[in-house]
């Protein structure tokens, strides 16, 4: 199956870039990784627990997709998406094993749900896991959107471990967020299973990610106290608000992914954190991440040795503002060790 009236959009970078993601987390990492936050933590915790099931589900869909495609650029995304995702909840993996060690191996029963919900979910015909990917990757750019722009009210004082490692997920997303909505419409193209998509992919994940966070409520023992209940309806409220009205926007027959706007111009044309051989350098958008987002957090050995970056980046995270470009040019362009 295959859409005959379907063209290839540009997306807003010239490449995805399969980096190398080798975010480290203490052994002794706390699960409540956001103080005084217990229930926005337990939320991305149990996001975190979807990860290593969701996104080998999506690489697996993609790869058997690109089976049936022949457009160039669009393979040459695929493969760029696969690499991305793969890095992605290797890490998630990492982490949710540090989560279940020091003190929720409860966890392990939501897992135990996510790997049966995804085996399902393998077996149904491929336009519809297509959807189910394309709507879930629309839904994300929303979540993006929520996170990057609303990042010191979300991350104020939590980890800088946990922080970077979402962020950076986050950026990425941005990059490759066209590709499985362009590969759905190059394959089928039809209007009414990617609006089925859309909810499917997106409350399915969201749905397992809140299991996992009254997962861990109840074994903290607060589930029924007004202060987490309260904190669930602000979180909810938060989430609705924020991410909300961008989940809606795919349901016009006349959306097109590539046209989405990215959180704070990200990865907009040739301007991502770009790796050229054996060294890597960052461009603009890169830095207006680093300046405008919690720049202690990335001035961390964990963020910067994960994407083979300097350990000094050329901004004050007291005074959020853009790096003159002029400062870049000496600092971020640096070999791979």
């Amino acid at each position: 199956m295959t859409n005959t009236n379907y063209q290839y959009q540009p997306k807003q970078v010239d490449e995805i870039i399969v980096r190398p993601f080798l975010f480290e987390f203490p052994e002794d990492i706390d699960p409540l990784w956001i103080p005084g936050h217990r229930v926005r933590g337990h939320f991305f915790n149990g996001v975190s627990l979807t990860m290593p099931y969701l996104e080998p589900y999506l690489v697996k869909t993609m790869r058997e997709a690109a089976n049936h495609l022949d457009h160039p650029d669009l393979l040459n995304d695929i493969r760029g998406f696969n690499g991305q995702e793969a890095s992605h909840y290797k890490c998630h993996r990492r982490l949710n094993t540090l989560l279940k060690a020091n003190g929720y191996p409860e966890f392990e029963q939501v897992e135990d749900g996510l790997d049966a919900a995804y085996k399902k979910l393998l077996k149904r015909n491929l336009r519809t896991r297509m959807a189910y990917s394309a709507g879930f990757e629309c839904m994300t750019n929303g979540f993006t959107t929520w996170l990057i722009n609303k990042r010191r009210q979300l991350f104020e004082g939590a980890s800088p471990h946990i922080t970077s490692f979402w962020l950076m997920h986050m950026v990425e997303e941005t990059e490759h967020k066209t590709v499985a909505y362009d590969a759905y419409m190059a394959y089928s193209g039809k209007y009414l299973p990617r609006a089925i998509g859309v909810f499917h992919g997106s409350f399915h994940v969201i749905g397992w990610g809140v299991v996992g966070m009254f997962t861990a409520l109840k074994k903290d023992g607060v589930l029924n106290t007004w202060q987490c209940i309260s904190e669930i309806i602000r979180l909810i409220g938060s989430l609705t608000w924020n991410v909300g009205p961008l989940l809606l926007r795919p349901l016009t027959q006349s959306f097109i992914q590539s046209g989405s706007a990215s959180p704070l111009g990200l990865c907009q044309g040739n301007k991502a954190l770009k790796r050229k051989g054996p060294t890597f350098h960052v461009r603009e958008p890169m830095s207006r991440m680093i300046s405008l987002t919690h720049c202690h957090v990335f001035n961390t050995p964990s963020f910067l040795s994960a994407v083979n970056m300097p350990t000094t980046p050329p901004c004050d995270w007291r005074t959020p503002r853009l790096v003159p470009r002029h400062r870049l040019g000496r600092c971020w362009h640096v070999h791979r060790t």
